[in-house]
Parts: structure tokens; C-alpha cells; sequence
């Protein structure tokens, strides 16, 4: 199965996107800090070319603690402020970001202005809330909850520009793209759980084993994806004439993984980052 998701108002939000960064001073992005790469929008980079920007990995309570830590020393090595953070609980973010900002924001004609980036379902919109000190954004499990941009003053120097969730589009890491989908940043009608659901168990099964021995009381991770399942559902009451219910299951178990009741997990660390394919050699010319 190969994942892809990017609907007509997508391409709408990039272009419009696009048009926003040149009225803007710097960036937050939010990603997901149980897949930071794989939530993080390759395109943003050449879209906001060199403005300053700040890295929110969102999230952090469902992700694994040491892992967080992992993510932050990576991205401190290379040179890219980041910090954790939870929507649930955020602490004193907004004033953590206005600190961050404080210098270039005395350099700039007010407002200084900061646009809000992020996947569908990182919970963006929970975080501009936060930031706004009142419920502005609407919020929500499902991804593409944000329709259009909207401007929200903090005080009266600095201003959020917040942006409709974006996927790219074309994802090239499939890996990436089944990372996504585990995590719901990828609409459900989009995916097939039953294959999802294999994938997450072939990474529990790997990375975190205990998580499925403890929330489904199976003995062992000893056999094949597509067994647990079988296995899982049956545990679960998931069943239809003939056997297990696949696609049932597979929800069951997406759903406890993405609301943390299968424990804190972090599905890639920085080694699973791809190796940039080196260029093509060019062609050798004769005469």
C-alpha cells in the first residue's frame, strides 16, 4: 500500500503559505515529538529560506522520555533551537517563545511577526491557544482541522500568524508516510487499518515489545504481525463469522497507541533518518 494524502485545500494552504512568509519575521514549527522527522515538513526549509525559527516538539507526554532527550541532543548538535513541550500541559511556553524571540523582536518595527507551521494532528492548534492565553483555534483528533489563516496579537509588539495543517505533496519515505498514518497526522479514510496496524506491530514487536505483552496479556511476541493481530483481536472481542475482524482490530489497536494506553512511545530515533542519496554522476562527455 502505497500512503499519500493531499487534497485540493492543501495545495491552497502551501500557496497561501507561501505568500505569508514574506510578511513574516520567523517561524515556529510544531512536530510531533514522537516522529519528529517524519513530521517535520521537508519543504519548510526552502519555503522560509534562512528566517529564524524555533522547533516545538509537541506531544512530549506521549513520546518516550529518553528518546525526547535523544531528539534534543540531535538537533542541538545541529545548531537548531527546539525545545519540548505538551499542549495538555505547556507550562509557561508563551513566555518561553517570547523570551526566544526577544532579540530579533527588538531589532523590528512592530509587530514582530511569527507564523505557526505544522503536519496535520500535531496539535498545533492546541498550542496556539496556549500561546493566545484564550481558545482561538479549534481543535481536534482529526487532521485538517485549521481551514485558513488567521492572525492573533499576543501583545502589542509580537503577532501569530496561524496556518492550515500541511501535508507535501509527494512522500517519498514510505516509512515516514506509515509513521504518519500510526499517528493519525494522515486521515483514517485514507489508510487501510488492517496494514497500518501490521506495521505497528512490527515496530512494537522490535522497539517496545513489553507494550504489547502488557496491554494485550499475550504470552509472547514470538510470532508474525499478522498472528498478533489475529491474536489481538480475538483478546479484544474484535470477531465475525469465520474469524477475526482485521480491520476492527487494527483500529482497536491504532486508537491505543495514538492515546498513549499502549505506553510513552517514540516511533524513530535520529538513526532512522535516511542517508541523502549522493547526485548522479554526470554523464561522461566523448568527443
Amino acid at each position: 500500500m502505497v500512503i499519500g494524502w493531499y487534497p485540493g485545500h492543501m495545495n491552497k494552504a502551501r500557496k497561501e503559505i507561501i505568500h505569508a512568509l514574506k510578511k513574516v519575521h520567523a517561524v515556529l514549527e510544531v512536530v510531533d515529538a514522537r516522529l519528529p522527522y517524519s513530521s517535520e515538513n521537508p519543504l519548510l526549509h526552502e519555503l522560509a529560506g534562512n528566517k529564524p525559527a524555533l522547533k516545538l516538539l509537541n506531544k512530549s507526554d506521549l513520546a518516550d522520555p529518553e528518546l525526547n532527550q535523544v531528539w534534543l541532543k540531535f538537533y542541538a548538535e545541529q545548531g537548531i533551537p527546539a525545545m519540548t513541550v505538551c499542549g495538555k500541559n505547556p507550562g509557561n511556553l508563551r513566555q518561553q517563545v517570547i523570551r526566544h524571540f526577544s532579540a530579533l523582536q527588538a531589532s523590528r518595527r512592530p509587530p514582530f511577526r511569527i507564523m505557526v507551521v505544522g503536519i496535520p494532528n500535531a496539535g498545533k492548534s492546541t498550542l496556539i491557544n496556549v500561546l493566545a492565553g484564550r481558545k482561538i483555534a479549534k481543535t481536534g483528533n482529526e487532521p485538517a482541522v485549521t481551514k485558513g489563516q488567521q492572525q492573533i496579537m499576543l501583545d502589542d509588539n509580537i503577532a501569530i500568524l496561524d496556518t492550515p495543517g500541511i501535508l507535501w505533496p509527494k512522500i517519498e519515505d514510505q516509512d515516514s508516510a506509515y509513521r504518519l498514518a500510526v499517528t493519525g497526522a494522515i486521515k483514517n479514510t485514507a489508510i487501510e487499518f488492517e496494514d497500518i496496524a501490521l506495521f505497528a506491530i512490527a515496530f512494537l514487536k522490535n522497539r517496545y515489545p513489553d507494550a504489547l505483552l502488557t496491554r494485550y496479556q499475550l504470552a509472547s511476541v514470538d510470532e508474525e504481525p499478522v498472528q498478533l493481530l489475529e491474536e489481538i483481536g480475538r483478546r479484544r472481542g474484535c470477531l465475525v463469522r469465520g474469524g477475526v475482524d482485521y480491520t476492527k482490530t487494527g483500529e482497536v489497536l491504532l486508537n491505543d497507541l495514538r492515546s498513549g494506553k499502549l505506553g510513552l512511545l517514540t516511533l524513530e530515533t535520529p538513526e532512522d533518518i535516511p542517508t541523502p542519496e549522493p547526485p548522479a554522476a554526470d554523464d561522461e562527455i566523448t568527443g
